[in-house]
């Protein structure tokens, strides 16, 4: 006696003849595990709820006929991948046609041959069970392929959060500044979807990797003079200079973290052109390279509309914010000199959002008072 007997495979026989269903019965019932149905519903119900790995269904039934259980069957994802064999006395071509147009894979018609019956029935099963171990693997690689991209998307976040925060931690910034600048980021981007100049660039995963990537901007702070960085007030002409290499700093260093990836990624091809190219001027006159127009990357075109709203709005241990109305008035006036006109528009469609951000993300008291005597700190030393 096997300790643990091979499990047979379970046929469903669907038949309204009690004489038919008794002979296969004692036909199958050695090699096979038989459930049988004497109508449509009742075999429709069993199959619901206990999948059975073959079905030979007669066609003539009186509540639903042979075809139509077929066809439910094959119209679900669920049941579509179990073998139905028509078992049948209608011996016509268009009947046996019909059947397999419907999706069985046999038309075995009456009065049949035990062996050739049983022949069949071992090929399907075993064709049904290859497709079975493919659907299987297939699923499996599936979940492979979807929890690498899952955890691939996990890293560029903690990546560029990591990198960000390492920026933010040395700002006269808040943290608030990031998550506004990447939300005001993106209700632009949403705004120019469907823009003919930006449709091709601005798909719906580009915007998403802008918003990511947004809190990199000014990660090439983090190679500035604190003496120069946490200032209050103006820069001298050279402190300028100095603080205008932070966009070619933060290129470099995502450049020589694409270097060292073994994959091409995304994300920091978007980071690279929004580090490097957000205090270009649409008229040139912008650093680091004083580009121009279309020359200027679209990321670094929507980054600096951001970078600036936010800087005119937002209150600093040094300086108090301005009101919307008159940062939108700046905005305007730099309309075709520093900012893509189309870009200012999207603004001035999307400027209910935008005030919506500042104020969701609004600044507190504490985070301005821990920056304060960072500041008060550095500048004593």
């Amino acid at each position: 006696m096997e300790l643990f007997p091979p499990i047979k495979p379970t046929v469903l026989v669907v038949d309204d003849s009690s004489a038919n269903l008794s002979l296969l019965f004692g036909l199958l019932h050695e090699s096979y595990t038989v459930k049988a149905a004497n109508h449509g519903s009742k075999a429709l119900a069993m199959v619901s709820q206990d999948e059975p790995d073959l079905i030979l269904l007669d066609i003539m039934m009186p509540d639903i006929n042979g075809y139509e259980i077929c066809r439910q069957l094959k119209a679900n994802p669920r049941t579509q991948h179990i073998p139905v064999i028509f078992l049948t006395s209608k011996n016509e071509v268009e009947n046996e046609e019909m059947g397999m147009a419907l999706g069985a894979v046999d038309y075995i018609t009456r009065p049949i041959s035990p062996e050739i019956l049983l022949s069949r029935l071992r090929a399907h099963l075993v064709d049904a069970n290859h497709a079975r171990t493919m659907r299987i693997n297939n699923e499996y690689l599936e979940f492979e392929v979807t929890k690498r991209a899952r955890d691939m998307a996990a890293l560029q976040e903690v990546t560029i959060l990591a990198l960000a925060s390492l920026a933010e931690v040395r700002d006269v910034e808040t943290g608030n500044h990031l998550r506004r600048t990447q939300n005001y980021i993106r209700a632009l981007a949403r705004q120019l979807h469907v823009h003919p100049r930006f449709f091709s660039f601005l798909s719906l995963s580009v915007i998403d990797m802008l918003f990511k990537c947004a809190p990199l901007h000014d990660i090439g702070k983090v190679g500035i003079p604190d003496r120069i960085l946490l200032k209050p007030g103006r820069y001298e002409p050279h402190e300028f200079e100095i603080m205008r290499t932070h966009p070619q700093l933060g290129y470099d260093a995502l450049m020589q973290a694409q270097v060292a990836s073994v994959e091409s990624m995304e994300f920091i091809q978007i980071a690279k052109q929004i580090v490097y190219s957000h205090h270009e001027k649409w008229d040139g006159t912008g650093y680091p390279q004083g580009l121009a127009g279309e020359a200027i990357p679209i990321p670094g075109r929507l980054m600096a509309l951001a970078d600036v709203y936010d800087a005119l709005i937002s209150r600093r241990v040094y300086k108090e914010g301005m009101g919307h109305e008159k940062a939108k008035a700046i905005i305007l006036e730099g309309r075709g000199k520093h900012f893509d006109p189309d870009v200012v528009d999207a603004f001035l469609l999307q400027e209910d959002e935008f005030q919506a951000i500042a104020e969701r993300y609004a600044d507190n008291e504490e985070a301005l008072q821990k920056k304060a005597i960072r500041l008060a700190k550095v500048l004593a030393d």
